[in-house]
């Protein structure tokens, strides 16, 4: 991983996202992270924008309390019934 204070952060964006191969580029504004560069692993353009979607992410958690709370459909039975 590299750590780079976003003022001293005067390479290129193609620059740095060259390095992520040996981990994550953080960029940081006064000590605190502000941005990251990651690799992309297994992910398809939709996939690594939806991760990162706040009221995607939000969707998801309350669907997830909802079915805590109320019961759901198990993926088991889900498959049972679109045979």
């Amino acid at each position: 991983m590299k750590v780079v204070e976003q003022t001293n952060a005067t390479g290129t964006l193609a620059e740095y996202a060259a390095q992520i191969a040996s981990g994550a580029v953080i960029v940081t504004s006064e000590g605190r992270s502000v941005a990251a560069l990651v690799p992309i692993e297994n992910a398809d353009l939709e996939t690594a924008s939806l991760s990162t979607n706040r009221e995607f992410l939000e969707l998801i958690e309350r669907s997830r309390t909802r079915a805590a709370a109320e019961g759901g459909v198990s993926n088991e039975e889900m498959r049972r019934r679109f045979k």
